[in-house]
């Protein structure tokens, strides 16, 4: 695709400017901005993933690595809400859904530890484990504040917090990796995922754009319920004091 077609392309953005302008949802600014962020972030990454790639090296592809998970722990603990220390929880969580997962693909040969596949698959790995628990986290808050009373019952029956709890962390971890099994049970009927179409389009075989599609659908799901699992284990301790009662401060 030259520059020109590309260019081409912003008659798709005009049509989004033009429904937020007529229809008056004042979006015209934010998409933009979006936009504009958009071309410039992709511009520059793309520079850096260039030289990244010719370099090969396995540390500046772990700082990489290290970085992506960082920065999606940061955005994916803005929906802890007034849950204590849930940016080292998310990256905790985030770290071992995708050390896990990277280091399987890895040791059974369907990537090899090179900049050119781990980053690529890092950042689909990282982006939805950044929001599956962003949900998790989002949902074990609103569960404790509308369920606290059921929680004291059963710490004053005698349960632990975990046994208090369970349900509302099971449920809280089901609501993060829902999107991703949804998504499992629509690939090929509903949708043709961004990996899968990015390999036709550049002229691969479409039997082996699916064999790769088909990876990637499952160290999505690994990911994805490593990451909340941990997540949610972790945090609804926060919602306890010393004494083994709820912190109400944190309702």
């Amino acid at each position: 695709m030259s520059i020109l077609t590309l260019s081409f392309t912003t008659v798709l953005v005009l049509i989004a400017l033009s429904i937020s302008k007529t229809q008056k949802i004042h979006l015209e600014k934010d998409i933009i901005i979006g936009v504009i962020r958009a071309t410039l972030q992709l511009s520059l990454i793309g520079i850096v993933l260039t030289y990244i790639f010719k370099v090969d090296n396995w540390i500046i592809t772990t700082v990489i690595l290290l970085l992506m998970i960082f920065n999606a722990s940061q955005i994916a603990a803005k929906r802890g809400g007034q849950i204590k220390d849930t940016k080292k929880t998310a990256y905790v969580s985030i770290f071992l859904g995708a050390s896990i997962t990277i280091a399987i693909l890895v040791i059974t040969g369907a990537i090899s530890y090179s900049p050119s596949e781990v980053i690529p698959v890092s950042g689909m790995i990282v982006g939805n484990s950044m929001v599956a628990l962003g949900l998790t986290f989002k949902q074990l808050n609103n569960n404790f504040k509308n369920k606290y009373q059921e929680v004291e019952i059963k710490l004053a029956l005698g349960a632990t917090e975990k046994t208090a709890s369970i349900d509302l962390i099971r449920d809280a971890i089901r609501t993060g990796m829902q999107p991703s099994v949804d998504s499992m049970q629509t690939l090929g009927i509903v949708q043709l995922p961004g990996m899968m179409t990015g390999l036709i389009l550049a002229g691969q075989s479409p039997v082996l754009a699916i064999r790769y599609q088909i990876m990637v659908t499952f160290m999505l799901i690994s990911t994805v319920s490593i990451a909340t699992f941990s997540g949610a284990l972790i945090t609804y301790k926060r919602y306890f004091n010393a004494r083994k009662q709820l912190n109400r401060s944190m309702i």
